[in-house]
């Protein structure tokens, strides 16, 4: 297993990648398929690298629902046809502002 820094920049990275790809706006996201590609890729490979943290990095940080993020993964993984754009962009908006603040803070 590797370091969970090698894990936490990981995630940072597709954090700034979604970021980027959603600062046009949730009009521009919803319009623009390869936005979505973009975002929906970046978000799954994101959720995977948070299933490779330690159990004792998460634990120290239960402020995050990690059962939530492997489940939305699983979601975006295997129900792909089922994917709500509206959800996606409610997590971006809304949930990975905190991911963000903390995966930051670690990385410090």
């Amino acid at each position: 297993m590797k370091d969970d820094r090698v894990y936490l920049t990981h995630i940072s990275e597709c954090i700034r990648k979604i970021e980027r790809n959603t600062a046009a706006g949730r009009a521009e996201f919803l319009a623009s398929e390869t936005l979505q590609d973009a975002v929906l890729r970046n978000l799954q490979v994101m959720c995977e690298s948070t299933q490779m943290l330690s159990a004792d990095w998460k634990k120290a940080h239960v402020d995050i629902d990690w059962r939530r993020i492997a489940d939305f993964r699983n979601r975006l993984a295997h129900d792909y046809l089922g994917v709500d754009l509206e959800i996606v962009w409610n997590v971006v908006a809304g949930d990975l502002p905190e991911l963000k603040r903390v995966i930051t803070e670690a990385l410090r």
